[in-house]
């Protein structure tokens, strides 16, 4: 058991380094999300798995061929896809000589919003982040369904059992807790002219009821953030994006398309980026706590 929790906190140490080396190339919205998922709340919800894990292994399953092979296969298919594509950094590769530059040159006249990363998966690919936040909240949903089942009497002992008779971190949590939900909501406001994001601000704010919640026990952070909310806003973040492309065709325009949403067609995109990046910030944040929930709600 000591072996796998070293195993763990060596995960943690490799995402923070990721973390590292995506703000090295200037990837600052993906190091967020790396250092806040990765090294954070992965950390987290894999020391609450080792510790609903019993110290004896169950007898093992029948061997199915059928799961290995469909997973071989699909590796397979992975590897074949990745060998077509251009070296790493290539200058000639076709998305520098036609999209990048297109983003870059012409991002700020056509939405009104100057950090590229949020113009092009709110705007430019909205239909594939609509499709990231609908998986965002199909796993959520299948996780709960998983680990449902009688939850634990005593929740004051999840993952580091005796720190909620700690004074220090008791007191320390009092006093960073305000900063961490302030830089949520600038890193969600400020996302359209800066690094982040609803994805980045929505992970962050996950991270803070977890961080309360391993301090103060599970149900003080239940008390702070219910259940019964979270399952409402789970899905209520991807109807708030599918919103935003109904209003579309009702006013005129095709499905996610924010020109329509008001007669200055800058205004419009960033009208629908706002509301888009509402929804993801709203799925995210809910499905993260909702998550640690399941885990840290359970007994062995």
């Amino acid at each position: 058991m000591r072996n796998l929790f070293a195993v763990v906190a060596l995960g943690g140490v490799y995402s923070f380094c990721m973390a590292l080396a995506l703000l090295a190339l200037d990837a600052v919205d993906v190091s967020m999300t790396e250092a806040s998922v990765g090294a954070g709340v992965s950390t987290v919800l894999l020391l609450g798995t080792l510790y609903l894990t019993h110290s004896h292994e169950a007898p093992a399953l029948k061997f199915s061929a059928g799961p290995l092979v469909a997973a071989l296969a699909t590796g397979a298919l992975l590897l074949y896809g990745a060998w077509g594509l251009p070296p790493f950094g290539e200058a000639v590769a076709p998305i520098h000589q036609h999209v990048v530059p297109r983003y870059l040159n012409d991002v700020i006249a056509e939405t009104g919003v100057p950090n590229v990363v949020t113009a092009v998966l709110a705007s430019y690919r909205g239909y594939d982040t609509l499709g990231e936040t609908s998986v965002i909240f199909t796993a959520g949903i299948g996780v709960l369904i998983l680990l449902q089942g009688r939850l634990r009497e005593n929740d004051k002992e999840i993952l580091v059992g005796s720190m909620h008779q700690e004074t220090i971190p008791r007191v320390v949590i009092k006093l960073i807790l305000p900063f961490i939900l302030l830089f949520a909501l600038y890193v969600f406001y400020h996302g359209e002219s800066g690094p982040g994001g609803g994805f980045q601000a929505g992970v962050i704010l996950a991270a803070s009821v977890i961080l309360y919640g391993l301090i103060y026990g599970l149900s003080a952070a239940r008390r702070v953030a219910p259940m019964r909310l979270l399952e409402i806003l789970i899905p209520l973040g991807v109807f708030i994006y599918g919103a935003v492309g109904v209003a579309g065709l009702i006013f005129g325009g095709n499905y996610l398309d924010y020109f329509v949403l008001d007669k200055n067609a800058v205004h419009g995109q960033e009208r629908g980026i706002f509301w888009v990046e509402t929804g993801v910030f709203v799925t995210v944040a809910a499905t993260m706590t909702a998550i640690y929930y399941a885990f840290s709600g359970r007994g062995r």
